[in-house]
């Protein structure tokens, strides 16, 4: 689900919430940076740019909602027998996850908020 852009949000602001959907893609190099990424343009921008302080919330918490659900497939990946549910759901896992860092980055560099699938609202407003 998108938001309507705001007119109020400027070419920075829409590079750094961009910045806070694409830096989960860190992951890839140092295996915890999905998380360290969103979070660090969370804490360093959230103070006066509402935008960039949504978006990098809401790429956080879909970054740990979908650590949530790759832990439950490998606890699934643990018995040879649920293994062939468990594997699938991980590829489906990276799949979607990287579709959906995409779309976020094109939507947010837009000016538009997106609103992650399937994520859990685990990091409120302040």
């Amino acid at each position: 689900m998108d938001i309507p852009s705001d007119p109020a949000v400027n070419k920075d602001q829409r590079m750094w919430a961009t910045i806070a959907h694409l830096s989960s893609l860190a992951m890839y190099f140092t295996g915890i940076g999905h998380l360290l990424g969103p979070l660090i343009v969370w804490l360093a921008k959230r103070e006066g740019n509402p935008f960039v302080e949504d978006q990098a919330r809401e790429a956080l918490n879909f970054q740990i909602s979908l650590t949530i659900y790759a832990i439950g497939a490998v606890i699934l990946c643990m018995t040879l027998i649920l293994a062939i549910i468990g594997i699938p759901i991980l590829i489906a896992l990276g799949v979607f996850q990287i579709t959906c860092m995409i779309i976020a980055a094109i939507k947010s560099n837009d000016g538009i908020a997106f609103r992650y699938p399937l994520s859990l609202r685990l990091i409120k407003a302040s």
